[in-house]
């Protein structure tokens, strides 16, 4: 949390309140707390304005009134603002389709420390999009995106490793990108790990099918 001259900053307390309505399924009561805590000025607020916006908690999902948060919370610095909004232009949901709009931002919000968007600089460079294509850089972003613990960039680094020949570094990466993912990565990384041959690689392939059922937790 925040301090200021007078203790703990108020956003702080509102944007714990907003959250906690979204883990209970209030997205309606979340919007408030983070409309509350966004008329201070607050970046953080204002992009959770953007993600209700995108994803439709709480009020009807409008990507282009999700893209002006997440550009006003860019323009005060915030780096999760800078990253949203890169990706409504990598697929051109609510703002136009820009390669090289996205890339500056997925740039300034790896600069604040963000390892989802160094990954993201990963596969920009690995395939040439709106920079030239540059193995080495990829190779370096996906290992960094790896360390800082991106679900994504621990798959990519260990995905390389695979092609290297060096099997037991890309296990033991893949493992780790077990542990931080989500059901969407959790089937994406199934489905790109089933046919190889290699049967450790198919374990996991299996066991990444399993967390992404979300009736395990059911069965707990």
């Amino acid at each position: 949390m925040r301090s200021t001259s007078r203790g703990i900053d108020p956003a702080d307390t509102l944007l714990a309140l907003g959250q906690s309505c979204l883990d209970k399924g209030e997205g309606g009561q979340a919007f408030a707390w983070f409309r509350s805590a966004a008329r201070g000025g607050d970046a953080r607020a204002i992009n959770m304005l953007g993600r209700c916006h995108e994803h439709g908690w709480g009020v009807p999902a409008d990507p282009v009134q999700a893209a002006a948060h997440y550009r006003k919370a860019a323009d005060l610095g915030d780096g999760w603002a800078m990253f949203n909004l890169a990706d409504l232009h990598c697929r051109g949901i609510g703002v136009a389709r820009d390669d090289e709009a996205a890339y500056p931002l997925y740039a300034a919000s790896a600069a604040k420390g963000n390892a989802k968007a160094l990954n993201m600089l990963g596969l920009f460079h690995e395939s040439g999009r709106a920079v030239p294509a540059d193995e080495a850089a990829a190779r370096a972003l996906f290992k960094a995106a790896a360390e800082g613990g991106d679900c994504w960039g621990r798959f990519n680094h260990a995905r390389l490793l695979i092609g290297d020949g060096a099997r037991g570094e890309a296990l033991r990466w893949f493992r780790l990108a077990l542990d931080s993912g989500f059901p969407d990565f959790y089937r994406s990384m199934a489905a790109a790990l089933a046919p190889h041959p290699d049967p450790q690689i198919q374990a996991l392939a299996a066991e990444a099918l399993r967390l992404a059922d979300p009736r395990k937790e059911a069965c707990r």
